[in-house]
């Protein structure tokens, strides 16, 4: 009897162990964070010389300079960036919109904000003047990037065109704007951190209206790191070196580099 009970306990205590050993805790510090980068105009594009930079880069690298970080640096879509987040298989990205099903993943230090615009061919924005007109024009078609969300007003209109097969969904900024130069759309949805650099290499300068359908629907966006991965204090002290760099004016120094004057200001109220 006694010896049951002592196999009972060993083989209890072995698969609490197996069980214990399986769970892996979140780590504390930033060494070795694997960070995932995602092509977006001004955000992260490659340099005329070569290699990588970008608004969402320079933060980054400023980051690790101050904190000492190690980063393991990779670039991917945006839909399998958010797949890794959800694995494990990634500890960090950026530029990235809090969103309840994404909180249950990852935990979100902002940096910026800013506000989707709809981009419409110049000779349409005398007749095209709202969402509501759009939509009432069944002929008319929008691209946007696959996964990519663009505050309330726009998703719920999106869904609309969606039920009516006006939307194509890209893998990236580039080929829907490559849609828009080619005439297939007749307007795309972007910030203007995605179409300033993308309408010089696209050759759109001069074809196109900005129309401001949603202004007050302003989208916060920043850091997301893997609540699987990373513990909160080391979240905190992402944090707080983003509010250093707001107030020594580290930000603002990094939005104009890529961007100008007026738009780093705009990004700045977050």
């Amino acid at each position: 009897m006694l010896s049951r009970l002592v196999l009972r306990c060993a083989l209890s205590c072995t698969l609490l162990c197996a069980t214990g050993a399986g769970v892996a805790e979140p780590r504390s510090g930033c060494q070795h964070l694997r960070v995932a980068f995602y092509e977006d105009g001004a955000l992260f594009y490659h340099a005329a010389g070569g290699g990588w930079t970008g608004i969402d880069k320079d933060v980054v690298d400023e980051l690790v300079r101050r904190l000492g970080c190690t980063i393991e640096p990779s670039v991917d879509s945006r839909v399998r960036i958010w797949a890794g987040l959800g694995s494990g298989s990634i500890d960090m990205s950026v530029s990235a919109i809090p969103l309840p099903e994404r909180e249950k993943i990852g935990r979100f230090v902002p940096y910026m904000t800013g506000r989707n615009f709809v981009l419409l061919h110049k000779e349409l924005s005398g007749r095209l003047h709202s969402m509501d007109n759009f939509l009432a024009h069944p002929q008319y078609k929008i691209a946007v990037v696959k996964s990519y969300k663009h505050g309330h007003s726009y998703e719920v209109w999106l869904a609309k065109l969606r039920e009516q097969g006006r939307v194509f969904e890209t893998a990236d900024h580039l080929a829907m704007m490559r849609l828009f130069k080619l005439g297939r759309v007749d307007a795309v949805m972007a910030t203007p951190t995605t179409w300033y650099p993308l309408v010089k290499q696209e050759q759109l300068a001069g074809t196109y209206s900005v129309m401001d359908w949603a202004p007050r629907e302003n989208m916060v966006s920043g850091l997301v790191l893997s609540r699987r991965n990373v513990d909160a204090a080391t979240v905190a002290r992402f944090s707080q070196a983003i509010r250093a760099m707001r107030e020594d004016g580290t930000l603002r120094r990094i939005f104009e580099r890529h961007t100008d004057a007026e738009r780093a200001g705009q990004m700045l109220n977050f």
